[in-house]
């Protein structure tokens, strides 16, 4: 409890129960508004608090499978904070802008990426040297507006599992993509949006920086952990595959020193068998009686 309570005076602190002005309120957040004050909504802490650690274990759940979660941001406030966190649990991120058909046309993104990332490698090893200044520059200009927008997403191979959102509204469009294909999705949701429309909601403001920080390091503590929990699984299952090994070395090694045994036993037990050799008859002796 007492956890929940430090927790709850940080969120608190940041601000995180600033709601939006009454008269932008969507009406679907009522359960999450604790109150009105001075015509402007006040996020309930507590729900705050239960969705962010529900949220926190489910997404620590989907690193630990060693799944994928996009982080998406392009708001200002947000792209800096987002950028960071993705990059501390090396995740998926978007905080450019939303392409369309970033996750329902995804081989085609792809295929933006793999040219950016030919022309980034031709740039460098000097395929280009025999080209014109102007053309390189060109290239260059290319590669730094796709960088810009690709290159949160160079390293993704396979649609992501989740999506974490900072303001589900703003990110309408990447929300609609994630729905349509099932990807599971978390969201820092404010008053004046809807919280169905996310399978996580979190409710709290998205619009202030010390907010949005405060969420995202929150969610990123727990990617790391489920990361860090998955490492920890597989440098046992190692551990335990070389202690099995050696044991069936040992086994085998036992098994073989008890046949050589065995043999040197066998050949023991055939010398004992042998019949005694006879000794030639000697003349009889003749005692005086």
């Amino acid at each position: 409890m007492e956890q929940n309570t430090s927790l709850q005076q940080q969120l608190l602190e940041a601000g995180v129960h600033f709601g939006h002005l009454r008269k932008k309120w969507n009406p679907k957040m009522l359960p999450y508004i604790f109150a009105e004050k001075k015509g402007i909504h006040i996020i309930d802490l507590n729900k705050t608090t239960e969705s962010l650690q529900e949220a926190a274990a489910a997404l620590k759940q989907i690193a630990k499978s060693g799944k994928k979660i996009m982080f998406v941001g392009t708001k200002k406030q947000a792209k800096e904070i987002v950028t960071e966190c993705a990059k501390k649990v090396n995740m998926p991120f978007v905080t450019e802008r939303w392409l369309g058909g970033m996750l329902t046309n995804f081989n085609t993104v792809r295929k933006s990426v793999k040219k950016m990332q030919s022309i980034e490698k031709m740039l460098n090893d000097g395929t280009f040297d025999s080209i014109t200044k102007k053309e390189r520059l060109t290239l260059a200009r290319d590669k730094d507006k796709m960088e810009k927008v690709l290159g949160g997403i160079a390293q993704l191979g396979r649609i992501p599992a989740a999506l974490f959102i900072i303001d589900i509204g703003h990110e309408h469009i990447a929300l609609a993509e994630a729905k349509r294909l099932g990807i599971t999705t978390f969201g820092m949701v404010d008053t004046n949006c809807d919280p169905n429309k996310v399978d996580f909601a979190i409710p709290s403001n998205d619009d202030a920086t010390k907010s949005i920080a405060i969420i995202a390091n929150y969610v990123t503590a727990a990617i790391a952990e489920g990361l860090a929990e998955r490492q920890a699984a597989k440098d046992e299952e190692v551990e335990e595959v070389s202690s099995d090994e050696n044991e069936k070395k040992a086994a085998r090694l036992l098994a073989e020193a008890e046949g050589e045994a065995g043999r040197g036993r066998g050949d023991k037990v055939k010398g004992g068998n042998q019949p005694k050799r006879r000794v030639p008859n000697s003349p009889k002796r003749t005692g005086a009686r």
